[in-house]
Parts: structure tokens; sequence; C-alpha cells
């Protein structure tokens, strides 16, 4: 039997998506989309560093993402935040050529409030400085990084990881329509976890801005994606999207996931679930020499 996946969304329809919801994103609806998305700051950031080292001891509900790769079995109960957004209210990528007219630079921050419209010291303005400063932040060791901020420079930065050659996809989490907002569930592993063989992938997570910013890397060393259908109580369906980093020895011991999982750098593999406004992008299947 199948999973019950849904196809992975070809480029093609990945761009007809993009250029349809664009007309929406223009700048009179700009404060309210940042405002939408700044409620989920906290989430977007924490999991787009995921490999970077955080140092907290805030069991914040949103950290509730990871588990381990022992978890990865049928009839598996995990506790899980999924954060659900309106795609009406959420910021979405502008062509290029709109987007590269419009500094984006933590030292043009003062003219950027005067563009958008927003005072200094509101939520807004924070949401931007913190976006900005995470974007201008050296890579770690091993990661190669990008903020992008047009489908055009996402395909671009994808392309570089993957070689010109190389043919890829992106997937995602989707979230049932059941599926509440915002809320800590216990979720069932319904179907055996489906392994996707890539030996790269690029993740891209997106940052509060008041257009669509996504923090795109990719990391080195081993790391395995998989699909994992996921089923609560109330009988909804998750299609999640998870990684798997299989080796955590050179990690901050303060890592948010060593303190969930009560488990040491090294001493086992981390796995987390991808929001779904996360995208991911890996090799089309016949692109992958195993």
């Amino acid at each position: 039997m199948g999973l019950g996946f849904s196809s992975s969304w070809s480029l093609l329809s990945f761009c007809v998506l993009l250029v349809l919801t664009y007309a929406e994103a223009r700048k009179e609806g700009y404060s309210h989309s940042l405002q939408n998305l700044q409620k989920h700051k906290d989430e977007g950031l924490e999991e787009a560093m995921v490999t970077k080292h955080i140092h907290t001891h805030d069991m914040d509900i949103s950290m509730h993402i990871f588990f381990t790769i022992s978890d990865l079995k049928v009839g598996k109960r995990i506790p899980v935040y999924f954060s659900k957004r309106d795609p009406a209210t959420s910021p979405h990528l502008l062509p290029r050529e709109e987007v590269e007219s419009i500094p984006f630079s933590s030292s043009r921050l003062p003219y950027l409030l005067q563009f958008f419209g927003f005072s200094q010291g509101s939520s807004q303005a924070i949401a931007m400085a913190d976006t900005l400063k995470h974007c201008e932040t050296e890579p770690i060791k091993g990661e190669t990084k990008s903020c992008v901020t047009s489908l055009e420079s996402m395909l671009d930065f994808a392309s570089g990881v993957f070689g010109i050659k190389t043919s890829f996809e992106v997937i995602s989490t989707k979230l049932g329509e059941k599926t509440p907002n915002n809320l800590l569930k216990n979720y069932t592993i319904v179907q055996q976890p489906k392994h996707i063989p890539a030996p790269k992938m690029v993740a891209c997570h997106i940052l509060p801005y008041p257009y669509a910013v996504f923090y795109c890397h990719f990391q080195e060393g081993e790391n395995k994606v998989f699909q994992v259908l996921l089923g609560s109580e109330n009988g909804e369906k998750v299609e999640a999207v998870a990684v798997c980093h299989m080796d955590t020895s050179k990690w901050n011991q303060d890592h948010v996931s060593f303190l969930l999982l009560g488990v040491q750098p090294g001493a086992s593999p981390v796995c987390h679930f991808f929001p779904a406004d996360n995208l991911i992008w890996v090799p089309s299947p016949a692109f992958i020499r195993m």
C-alpha cells in the first residue's frame, strides 16, 4: 500500500501557485501580513536555526518538534506542535525584479521602516531587525546559507547546492483541514515512515518580514529525510516532513533538542518535523545515485 501522500509539487505548479498568490501581496497588506507572521516569530526562527546551537532553557510549546530516530515506527505516539497560518494573510514571494529594487540590509533599516510605514520600536520593526540580523550572521562550519527573497533566487540557491545538471523538487508538511491552530497535540505514526534517499537537501524556513523571506541552507553531514503520516485522536491526518541529523557530536550541549529529549551530543541522531510553511528541496529520484 502507498503512504497516502500527495505527489510532490512540480516546479511548474509551484511557480504557478506563487504567481497566482502574488497579486495579494501589495504594500497595503504588508502590515497585516507581518503582524500575523510575527505571532510565530520564535517558531520560525528556532526551526531555521536547528543547527545553530541555540542556548535556551525556556521550554516553549513550539519547541515540541523534536524526536529520536527510534521513534519512527508505526504506533509511536509523539507530542508535536504544528503552527497553522492563513495563506491569505501571510507574506508571499515577490518577483525578483521588484524585490531587488528594495534594500535588504540592517544598515538601511530606518529607510525600510519608513518605506513600509512602521514606527521605530514597533513589533514589526523588531521583527524586521531580527530577520535582517539573522540573515547577515555568518554561516556555521559546514553550512551554506542564503536568505532568499524571490522564487528565482530560491531556485538559484538550490541549483547551486545540487548542481546545475540535477533536477530537484520540493516537499512540505501538509496539515489537514481539522488540524487545530497552534496547539500541542499527541500524534500517532499510522503508517511506516517513508525514507527519501536524498544525499543532499536544502531546507528553506520562512522568517518574519513584510514580504516573504526564506532562510535557505544546506548543512554538510549525514541527514535523513522522511515523510511521516501522523494521525490524531479526532481523526485528523498530517503528512509531515521530517529530517534526522545523524551526527550531533559537535552541537552545543545546551541545544534545545537535547534538553527536550534528554540525550547528550553525539549519543543519538536528533530528528525534527518541519512546519507547514517550510520548503524542503531534494533531488528528483532519477538523479539520485545510490
